[in-house]
């Protein structure tokens, strides 16, 4: 096993899981992209509830059962990728928030 470590950038995308990019989940849209773009990775995170610009509340509970839960994209790599992948996101991202952070990357690769 390897270890990569360094400086990079968490890029954080806050969306609606029923938010959509030419007919497919946005979600879905972004990952694709981004590795496409050749960026280290991305994980989709679904919330359980949350509430956005509007301030709709969208949540799991069984009583109150929504189609469009928070979902939250998060891609790290390295400052200068995930720089060059912004203008793509503003375009795919209409509604939602994007947070960026400088972060602390310790990563652990299978060899081969």
């Amino acid at each position: 096993m390897t270890r990569m470590q360094g400086e990079g950038k968490l890029l954080r995308i806050f969306i609606g899981e029923s938010d959509t990019w030419h007919g497919r989940p946005l979600y879905e849209a972004i990952v694709a992209r981004v590795r496409e773009e050749g960026l280290a990775g991305a994980t989709v995170l679904r919330g359980i509830e949350g509430f956005g610009a509007h301030s709709r509340i969208h949540s799991s509970r069984i009583l109150r059962l929504s189609e469009d839960l928070p979902v939250v994209v998060e891609i790290v790599d390295t400052a200068e990728n995930v720089d060059r992948v912004l203008p793509l996101l503003d375009e795919m991202v209409s509604e939602g928030m994007v947070t960026l952070e400088r972060v602390e990357v310790i990563a652990y690769r299978a060899p081969g």
